[in-house]
């Protein structure tokens, strides 16, 4: 395999060579497999791939103009630094790995996929050419920590992955390398996006907006974040109005369209899924076309960069969120750091370049206009990412990476014989195969290990861009997101204040439409996301007592809705009370013919001696009086709320009285029927007609009286709540119990009414100048007409209008009666006294004989 491999690594160093004319020499001598950046021999050897120098934009090469030379990446040099610490952490350790040495190899990966084969082909090949040779099998690490990306990191573990390599990222985030099938041997130290992006679609729903733009790496990184943020955002109910993408070698062009689309965008939130190389590019556009007033929302790759910070971008970034992964204190790391020197390696190129790049010096004494360095420049007077460890959090993954390596050797030396010296029949495959894990806590307490995947613990801190006292932007942790926890508890807040983008420092507002009121449904627009709806306020009788609700909810029955429609309350009501100005006419007339009658009683009871009130049978007008004034009291118990006594008392006491009145009626006409009729001799007519009378006032009564007892024995009229007339409201009225007992009581007083108007029909022409026959057809006819319109009114009528009818047709059938019967005799005892005489009663009886 040795010559194939060397083969395949000169290869790539051409392709290179030849795709990216751009490059410096650094970039294409220092990455090449014979020339690692960084190196220390050692009994066990751990490979790293760090992005130590960046791609320049692809559309600024041309032919005939030399390419800018690539900037030293002073994070990312750090990156390399740590690792380089934290093995001669391990190789100072008398409990970890103890009398082994513990070397390194890094290489530039040059953050892209190329330089990435090639450095994979560096690490591991060894650094001879075998041609002619046999291959010693062994590889020149034991471990490959790297990179910083994941298209980068994917390259690299699919290469090593052949050789069951194990590859541990500290930085490369993408869901897909979570794929044991396509990377059996990978592991990191930080956590998969798979959670990053859900954690974002939670921080974005938790401030309700549902309304965002989002921008991405058009990378592994970028791409398959975006579209786990997407996704979990359309579970959420957010609704992304674009996404766009950038590439790090995206023309000038395609970053300004970019930029455009962002400006002309109507979200004020823009969720930024942005490695660092490709967020430097976005900004530089958003500066020259004023991009302000967004509220970012950033992932874990820039949301800490400390280079972005500066007063350069703080208009554009200031009160940025986003996701960071947990800070870390590494102890003694500065002290190395500042410690780093070209002297520490004098044929060290990539040292020279950190201290001449650092100092804004050179080491070459022949270029003109550019101080030459000393070597005694101090790194303390410096503040730059290289030396800043107060964010120490991917380098920490670093430092959690290298142990990681460290304990699982440490694991392999104890499957051989006690030895000081390398067991090279444990092979690295019983070391850290696919499916183990290691389990492990760092100097500082940090527990460390990887579940079946090769991932890490997903947990993360939710940090703020605010500015410090000084006025300098600093990062401050306003909450956290730990996956482990389930039922929602995932993401919580701290409590501490935000600070937002907008000049009030008020939360911003990001929505398509604005939110519906409880009272209002949303409604979809056609050909528009879900997020962009109008609202529609409930129909009657539903309610949302919610914000943005989708759909109205019916009041249960006996409730309505409010004039808000937000909250169902107890239905009104409805009955004729004494307090609507109906009830209250009804009543006043009832109580109007009840005095009237009283009246007329006391006029008959003044003249009860005269001849016209015992001509008109004085014992029967009284009690016809008396049945009339309850009839007029009768109707006062269908007003007011129904309850159980008044349902049963109304019906019978309109049925009893009415019987009576009519039974009353019935017998004088009968009398006066048998007095004008009979051939007896007068003397005996007046005796037999009281028999007669009282009989026939009780019998007809009395057969009423039979009728109510068996309806309220039956089925008795109880209190019914009708919400079957009108939905939004509850008509409380008597149910009859008994239809047929309501009708059989009022055909009998009609059967009554009947018979009493025949009979006084062919009354009408008897000999007598007071013709009371005459009279009774008149009343007879005005109470038939009345109770013969009541029955399709009484059908008809809806809620208490019903009671209403039944009401006026007592009213009107009683005013009936007692005017027509009773008014032409008062005229004649009141006004007309001449007449109330025995002569002039029975003038006419003799011209009768």
């Amino acid at each position: 395999l040795e010559p194939a491999r060397h083969q395949v690594a000169e290869s790539s160093c051409t392709l290179t060579r030849l795709h990216f004319a751009s490059k410096t020499a650094v970039c294409e001598m220092w990455g090449s497999p014979e020339f690692p950046l960084l190196f220390k021999s050692g009994d066990i050897m751990i490979g790293g791939a760090f992005s130590m120098h960046s791609q320049i934009d692809a559309s600024s090469v041309t032919l005939s103009d030399a390419p800018d030379p690539l900037i030293l990446n002073f994070r990312e040099f750090r990156f390399a630094q740590t690792m380089i610490f934290a093995i001669e952490e391990i190789n100072k350790s008398s409990s970890l790995l103890p009398n082994i040495s513990v070397g390194y190899k890094i290489f530039d990966s040059c953050g892209s996929t190329l330089p990435s084969t090639r450095a994979a082909m560096g690490l591991i090949n060894g650094q001879e050419k075998t041609f002619g040779k046999s291959c010693s099998g062994q590889s020149t690490v034991h471990a490959i920590i790297g990179t910083s990306e994941s298209s980068s990191t994917i390259v690299l573990s699919q290469i090593s992955g052949i050789f069951q390599m194990p590859v541990i990222s500290h930085f490369s985030t993408c869901a897909c390398l979570s794929n044991r099938k396509e990377h059996p041997s990978f592991f990191r130290t930080i956590p998969s996006d798979y959670y990053q992006s859900r954690a974002l679609a939670q921080l974005v729903k938790h401030f309700g907006w549902t309304w965002v733009g989002a921008v991405r790496s058009d990378n592994d990184y970028g791409n398959n974040g975006m579209a786990t943020f997407i996704e979990a955002a359309t579970q959420e109910g957010i609704c992304v109005e674009y996404s766009e993408a950038i590439a790090r070698t995206a023309s000038k062009e395609q970053v300004e369209r970019v930029v455009r689309v962002i400006t002309r965008g109507t979200a004020k939130v823009l969720v930024a899924f942005l490695a660092q190389s490709e967020m430097d590019i976005l900004l530089e556009e958003a500066l020259r076309q004023n991009l302000t007033g967004l509220q970012w929302v950033g992932s874990e790759s820039w949301i800490t960069a400390q280079h972005l910070t500066t007063m350069k971008y703080s208009n554009i970034l200031y009160g940025s969120i986003g996701f960071a992964i947990k800070k870390a204190k590494i102890a003694g790391l500065q002290e190395f750091l500042l410690q780093v020197h070209p002297s520490q390696d004098p044929q060290n190129h990539i040292l020279k370049e950190f201290w001449e790049e650092t100092f804004g010096c050179s080491f070459q004494s022949s270029l003109q206009g550019v101080k030459q360095c000393s070597g005694s420049e101090r790194l303390r007077d410096i503040k730059n990412p290289f030396t800043d460890v107060s964010e120490l959090r991917i380098s920490n993954n670093v430092y959690k990476a290298v142990y990681a390596v460290a304990h699982a050797m440490h694991s392999m030396l104890k499957c051989g014989e006690k030895s000081e010296a390398v067991n090279m029949s444990c092979t690295w495959k019983s070391i850290l195969p696919p499916k183990e894990n290691v389990n492990f806590s760092l100097p500082s307490g940090e527990r460390v290990y990887f579940d079946e995947k090769g991932d890490p613990a997903a947990t993360y801190q939710l940090v703020n861009w605010q500015r410090n006292s000084a006025g300098d932007i600093v990062f401050v942790v306003v909450g956290s997101y730990d996956a482990s926890l389930q039922n929602g508890k995932e993401f919580t807040m701290n409590g501490l204040n935000i600070t937002w983008v907008t000049e009030s420092f008020e939360r911003p507002v990001s929505v398509c439409s604005e939110s519906c009121p409880p009272g209002f449904r949303q409604a979809m627009i056609k050909g528009k996301p879900i997020c962009c709806f109008s609202c529609i306020a409930c129909t009657a009788g539903e309610i949302s007592n919610s914000t943005n609700s989708a759909e109205c909810s019916p009041c249960p029955l006996e409730y309505w809705s409010n004039e808000d429609h937000n909250k169902c309350v107890p239905k009104v009501i409805e009955f004729l009370s004494y307090e609507e100005t109906m009830g209250a006419l009804l009543a006043a007339f009832s109580l109007f013919g009840a005095s009237l009658t009283l009246v007329v009683s006391f006029v008959f009871f003044w003249f009860r001696h005269t001849p016209l009130v015992k001509a008109s049978n004085s014992e029967l007008s009284f009690l016809l009086l008396l049945s009339l004034n309850l009839c007029f009291l009768c109707a006062l118990t269908f007003i007011g709320q129904p309850t159980d006594w008044s349902c049963m008392l109304r019906h019978v006491a309109f049925g009893i009285t009415f019987a009576l009145c009519i039974s009353c009626i019935l017998t004088k006409t009968i009398t006066v029927v048998i007095a004008f009729t009979a051939k007896r001799p007068a003397n005996t007519v007046p005796q037999c007609s009281v028999s007669l009378q009282r009989m026939g006032v009780l019998g007809g009564t009395f057969l009423q009286v039979l009728v109510c007892a068996v309806w309220l024995t039956l089925a008795p009229p109880f209190p019914y709540n009708n919400t079957v007339y009108a939905t939004e409201r509850i008509v409380l009225e008597c149910s009859l119990g008994s239809s047929i007992g309501f009708w059989v009581v009022l055909g009998y007083i009609g059967l009554l009414a009947i018979l009493c108007l025949i009979l006084a029909f062919l009354a009408r022409k008897l000999p007598d100048n007071f013709n009371e026959a005459k009279f009774i057809t008149f009343s007879m006819l005005i109470f038939s007409a009345v109770w013969v319109t009541f029955i399709p009114a009484y059908v008809s009528s809806p809620g208490k209008f019903t009671v209403a009818v039944e009401i006026f047709a007592i009213l009107a059938s009683s005013f009936g009666l007692l005017f027509c019967i009773f008014a032409p005799k008062c005229y004649i005892l009141l006004l007309k006294p001449e007449r109330n005489t025995k002569n002039h009663m029975m003038g006419r009886e003799k011209h009768f004989h």
